[in-house]
């Protein structure tokens, strides 16, 4: 299943009062770790684990500290050092190096289900808030709230902000949490379907629009959260209903291809992936009758990252990598590479 935090809490919802439920949360770490302050996981008493605190190290030695907090209803925190050679973190092997602090909190209708089922509806309603949780170090008793905030493409972030907040008495973990990425796809033919099932992988809701009848098809296309019908007003339509992030458009049709361009024209994407070579793109613009400058985010053509591929999934791997770095705000270039050249320039500065 998906870690995406909306899908952690559809889980827990229609089960919330059936077993015990307790939250974990990462709510301070320093140096190198795999998830960062606001990750956030659940656990129950029937033994199930819903997302990841860690890459898969810690998760068996923290379902354990989360059934003692089952059995005692107080809420703990735990500490896991990589660097430390007695530290059981390191004993497991985890290679990070880093140190993460992780609270764990029961959930019950005593303590207000912690906010989360305010979380939860909002996030079905695909709003964005800020998810106060209090740090149990000083005191006792369990407090969370959730503020909705105004604020547009936080589905950006697929991984969660968080800073402390301190009051006179307690400490404060206050996070940015989001619904995750909306993708449309125009075009349901066989090279849609590895991009709508990487994309429903990724933990992405994932729209689907083709008016040809034999495109489509609901059986081809089963991890799809929704299929448009009809042409391109209904198109237009939903994408002013609906809170869309990016789209792919890829209907191998151009005058299908600029009419989903003109519908999404006015919509609330930040990403647009246009299947073909560069001058298709000029073709597809001509027909719609609109200009570069006509549109408010960028239009990929040629679309995706320079990985060399050529049969759908690694086309499909190569555009949803370049979306993914565009609503992260990214440059999709080697982490590696990076840190080289900031190592490279460093030591140059030393030696100057």
């Amino acid at each position: 299943m998906s870690n995406q935090l909306s899908h952690l809490l559809q889980q827990w919802y229609p089960e919330r009062d059936q077993c015990d439920w307790v939250l974990g949360t990462i709510y301070k770490h320093h140096g190198p770790c795999y998830r960062k302050a606001g990750a956030m996981m659940l656990f129950n008493s029937l033994g199930q684990q819903f997302g990841m605190l860690s890459g898969g190290c810690l998760e068996s030695d923290i379902a354990k500290n989360a059934r003692k907090v089952m059995l005692s209803g107080q809420s703990v925190t735990v500490c896991y050092d990589g660097s430390d050679e007695d530290d059981l973190s390191f004993q497991l092997g985890i290679g990070c190096g880093g140190t993460v602090y992780i609270m764990l909190q029961l959930i019950n209708a005593n303590n207000q289900y912690l906010a989360l089922d305010k979380v939860f509806h909002g996030l079905a309603a695909r709003q964005a808030g800020v998810y106060h949780q209090k740090i149990p170090e000083k005191s006792l008793t369990d407090e969370s709230r959730f503020e909705l905030i105004n604020a547009q493409h936080t589905t950006a972030k697929s991984s969660s902000t968080s800073k402390f907040v301190n009051s006179q008495y307690d400490i404060w973990i206050a996070t940015l949490v989001s619904p995750e990425p909306h993708l449309l796809v125009a075009g349901g033919g066989l090279d849609a379907r590895p991009m709508v099932a990487i994309a429903h992988q990724l933990g992405w809701r994932v729209s689907l629009w083709d008016p040809r009848p034999a495109n489509a098809r609901k059986e081809y296309f089963l991890t799809a959260n929704q299929i448009i019908k009809g042409d391109e007003q209904a198109l237009h339509a939903f994408a002013q209903e609906n809170q869309i992030d990016a789209a792919v458009v890829m209907t191998h049709n151009i005058n299908l291809d600029a009419k989903a361009v003109a519908a999404l024209l006015a919509s609330t994407i930040r990403y647009l992936a246009l299947l073909g070579p560069s001058h298709r793109k000029q073709q597809v613009l001509k027909q719609a009758k609109l200009l570069p400058s006509s549109f408010t985010f960028p239009i990929a053509g040629p679309a995706g990252l320079n990985i060399g591929g050529e049969l759908p999934e690694s086309i499909a791997l190569s555009i949803l990598s370049e979306c993914h770095a565009c609503l992260q705000g990214k440059s999709a270039r080697s982490i590696s590479e990076v840190l080289d050249r900031a190592l490279q320039k460093s030591e140059l500065q030393l030696t100057a």
